[in-house]
């Protein structure tokens, strides 16, 4: 079998914008699955988009993969889903990068007449519609031609929930959910913050920096841009409520199983989790907050 390299050639201009002005904003190791190599994050200086640079290949990214088996928060899925309530109740959703269908399986609580569909690359799409979650399931990338022919305005809202840091292109990614929508349907999205301090202050053991499995950290500001570029009015924007209080309890886990220290991970997660949440109402208020939401509406 010929041999496929795992990273594409590295660029020297950013994706986002094209400037040259660029930095290495971190180097870290496969610290989820511990798997070999190092992965170098860059920020460019004008923009602020960061980036995995080299980014990997198709190939490389099947080679890292991870099935996500973390446990479902109900209750952060219901309150992000409660985002939508205070527009017109949608016929049709689609939720992209689905998975297991989680979030739609919550916010039908909510959405009782709403159809639920899912898109994934995986065949867990279709697991999730035969256990009822999913009213519809399509198995494949939302950008593929013969899915997005299926779909091209088929729904009210579309939900990307960290989804676009995994794409390989954001852009392509946000077009195509725009095509999904009927006009004046909204696209719900929710996003790791690379402006967080957390990001500085952990740095590596910054969960969301998650190596090499993010490839793109987008600016709330750069993300707004480009959906009014496209003809969309931004609606909301919020990072309090995007917080998800887990950035220390993470980072010690990160540490311990890297380190191969779990006693000291037993001893030191459970505080570290108390103080995720104690102080979660004011470091969401701050600079600390850890992701964004935005809701666009399409013209």
């Amino acid at each position: 079998m010929p041999y496929r390299p795992v990273h594409e050639p590295r660029r020297d201009d950013c994706p986002w914008c094209g400037s040259k002005r660029l930095r290495t904003r971190l180097r870290a190791p496969d610290l989820r699955l511990r798997r070999p190599g190092l992965f170098a994050l860059d920020e460019c200086r004008d923009c602020a988009h960061v980036f995995q640079n080299p980014r990997l290949t198709s190939e490389g990214l099947e080679l890292y993969a991870a099935e996500e088996n973390r446990p479902v928060d109900r209750g952060r899925l219901l309150a992000t889903a409660r985002t939508m309530l205070r527009f017109p109740e949608p016929e049709s959703w689609l939720d992209v990068g689905t998975g297991d269908a989680p979030f739609p399986a919550a916010a039908r609580e909510l959405f009782a007449y709403t159809a639920f569909d899912g898109v994934d690359p995986t065949r867990r799409a279709e697991r999730a519609r035969v256990a009822g979650r999913l009213d519809e399931a399509h198995v494949g990338q939302l950008t593929e031609p013969q899915v997005l022919s299926r779909l091209r305005g088929r729904y009210d809202v579309v939900s990307m929930l960290h989804h676009l840091e995994h794409t390989r292109d954001p852009r392509r990614e946000l077009a195509a959910a725009l095509t999904a929508l009927r006009p004046g349907g909204h696209l719900l999205l929710e996003l790791p913050d690379p402006a967080s301090a957390f990001a500085r202050v952990l740095g590596k053991w910054w969960h969301s920096y998650d190596q090499p499995r993010h490839l793109h950290l987008i600016t709330l500001a750069n993300l707004r841009s480009e959906l009014e570029a496209r003809g969309c009015e931004i609606v909301l924007t919020d990072r309090r409520a995007a917080h998800a209080p887990l950035d220390l309890a993470a980072a010690v886990s990160l540490y311990a199983d890297r380190t191969r220290v779990p006693r000291a991970a037993g001893s030191l997660s459970a505080p570290a989790a108390a103080l995720d949440h104690l102080l979660a109402p004011v470091l969401r208020r701050t600079r600390f907050s850890n992701a964004y939401r935005i809701v666009a509406r399409r013209g």
